[in-house]
């Protein structure tokens, strides 16, 4: 691979109380992006952890760009404050769990020589073994819900495959698209659905992500979200946020579709069940209202500079037809 192919890297780490990911799994990120040879920083977002991580960073890590949240304000916010003091031509978005295999970017600079390129992620497998947590998405709509339909890859190098969204825990993303994509909807804090709504963003805007298989990273399953309140709570900021990226992308009857298949299909079955905590969900939707209307607008102003006019269903129907002819191994979800 010729060396000017290669673009430097601001590595983006959010961090909540993740010291012992931090002693553990920071020396092969930073094996990982000096075999590449490219250039390169590390940014570390400390979301006022109460571990001494920062401690840690200060004095084991004097090469690496610490920020400090004063309050704790959740992984949205955090990769923002890092994406807005990267400095390099790519951002890695990096979870604190995952471990980097020496290789790691070898596979991923091809992607960037391609300027309609937004990201692209690799292959999350199991810190032990070689089980896949995350591959490529196929996206599909169940009713006018949006969900994974399956994993997919391919063991033919000459096919790129289209992955619906880049996963937060290990994406490579072009540093111009994503600071005026705006980063992160901070709506979605703490935690889950925020990358998903980024990709679609990427999307309508006719940016492409991608999947890499030949990138490999380990993860170790909720070690950074375990930190948080109660199982109830993690359940009702998850649904919420889902509710969130709905209203967000769907218009017209088809949000009003969704309003009343979530309604009969999510909010009145969980409320006779006894699992109230989706109450706050539903409640959380229609209180935060104005900002959805804000941040569609943004998104619409974003849509009319770029002169599309792609919706959530023209990004679906163009990565299922990206499959087809092609030799693709699914993973059942």
């Amino acid at each position: 691979m010729p060396v000017d192919s290669k673009k430097s890297v601001s590595i983006v780490i959010p961090n909540y109380n993740g010291k012992h990911l931090l002693q553990e799994y920071l020396p092969y990120t930073i094996s990982a992006i000096e075999n590449s040879g490219a250039a390169y920083e590390i940014i570390i977002v400390d979301d006022a952890s109460i571990d001494d991580s920062a401690e840690f960073i200060k004095a084991e890590y004097s090469q690496v760009k610490l920020l400090v949240n004063k309050v704790n304000n959740g992984f949205s916010y955090s990769c923002n404050q890092g994406i807005t003091a990267a400095k390099c031509q790519l951002i890695l978005l990096l979870n604190s769990d995952v471990k980097l295999t020496p290789d790691y970017f070898e596979h991923q600079w091809k992607y960037f020589d391609r300027a309609d390129t937004f990201g692209v992620v690799g292959r999350i497998i199991d810190m032990e073994g070689d089980r896949i947590q995350e591959a490529a998405r196929l996206p599909k709509f169940n009713g006018f819900k949006l969900k994974t339909a399956f994993f997919y890859y391919t063991n033919n190098e000459d096919d790129w495959l289209y992955t619906f969204y880049l996963m937060g825990a290990n994406a490579l993303i072009d540093a111009t698209k994503l600071k005026q994509i705006g980063g992160f909807y901070e709506l979605f804090s703490p935690f889950y659905c925020e990358d998903m709504e980024l990709s679609i963003r990427a999307w309508k805007l006719n940016w492409k992500c991608y999947y890499e298989h030949n990138s490999i990273c380990r993860h170790q399953v909720s070690a950074s979200t375990k930190n948080y309140k109660t199982a109830q709570w993690v359940k009702s900021t998850y649904y919420r946020n889902r509710f969130y990226l709905h209203a967000l992308h769907l218009n017209g009857l088809a949000l009003l579709g969704w309003y009343v298949q979530i309604t009969i299909i999510d909010l009145l079955p969980k409320l006779l069940a006894g699992q109230f905590w989706i109450w706050k969900s539903y409640r959380e939707l229609f209180k935060n209202s104005r900002q959805i209307k804000e941040y569609k607008n943004k998104l619409n102003n974003l849509l009319a500079e770029h002169n599309s006019r792609l919706t959530i269903f023209n990004v679906v129907e163009k990565i299922k037809a990206s499959v087809k002819g092609k030799h693709i191994i699914r993973i059942k979800l």
